[in-house]
């Protein structure tokens, strides 16, 4: 089967690739215009195969020659037959990726309906929340998603001034993740208290509420508030919030958010099982 080819970095679609990928505002910016990301890698293409949301697979003849990238292009063209796929020059690879000896594969992801729709548009968020304030390293927020889908946690919040969700570092910390979850950006603080049905509850070092002392609020809908390291959640919306504490051994000053955030999500599960 032969595909289009890509030669020049030049090229108008490249160019496109390249403004996803950006970093910070300016990448925000080119995949709320597009309304598309850009997946980088084998296991994040293999998790959206046989989704029409895929639209578009780009690759390389060396990349069709690996047996894992080649199945599943072709797996998605069986199964969506529409989908455009690219060749690549192989020296562009070097240009589209960050990663060292980067696989020659990467598909272009129409965002789902929850990451383009206002929050003013939304009235009420009803459920379990998992709401990220101002977690800014990538990795944290990539985790968090990972933990939060396997959790079964799958509306997640995240306030101005997180990393965003579909950045290529939080995607590739989400390992595929996203795909399962239900995932809302730019949210305020007011946009939040507005629309979220279930009671607040906020991780943080000092509360006087031990985690492992809940038990009614837990089998109820929650809205699992986790603050950065630095910052920590926000006063106004921990003022509407029941604070609660992990404890741990007061050497140690505090835990990585991704792991407090592991812990609580998994006590609410065995609280509800139990």
């Amino acid at each position: 089967m032969n595909f289009d080819q890509i030669t020049s970095k030049e090229n108008p679609l490249f160019k496109e690739l390249r403004l996803l990928q950006a970093t910070g505002s300016k990448g925000q910016k080119a995949r709320l215009n597009s309304g598309c990301a850009l997946l980088e890698g084998i296991h994040l293409v293999q998790t959206w195969v046989g989704d029409p949301a895929l639209k578009t697979l780009f690759t390389s003849g060396m990349g069709l020659q690996n047996p894992e990238i080649s199945q599943a292009v072709y797996s998605h063209l069986e199964i969506c037959p529409e989908t455009k796929v690219y060749q690549l020059d192989s020296a562009l690879w070097n240009v589209l990726s960050d990663l060292v000896n980067a696989p020659h594969i990467a598909g272009l992801l129409s965002l789902p309906k929850s990451s383009l729709t206002s929050p003013q548009s939304i009235a009420n968020l009803d459920g379990d929340v998992v709401i990220l304030d101002r977690i800014q390293d990538a990795g944290n927020v990539g985790t968090i998603l990972r933990t939060a889908a396997a959790a079964g946690f799958t509306q997640i919040i995240a306030l101005s001034g997180c990393a965003h969700l579909w950045s290529n570092k939080v995607l590739r910390a989400g390992m595929g993740a996203h795909h399962l979850l239900d995932l809302y950006e730019g949210w305020t603080n007011q946009q939040v208290l507005s629309a979220v049905t279930a009671p607040l509850m906020a991780a943080t070092a000092d509360a006087e509420q031990d985690l492992f002392n809940l038990k009614q609020e837990l089998l109820k809908p929650v809205a699992w508030v986790m603050g950065s390291e630095g910052l920590g959640v926000s006063e106004d919306l921990l003022a509407q919030a029941k604070g609660v504490s992990i404890p741990i051994d007061p050497r140690v000053e505090s835990l990585n958010v991704s792991t407090a955030a592991a812990i609580c999500l998994f006590e609410t599960v065995r609280i509800r099982r139990s």
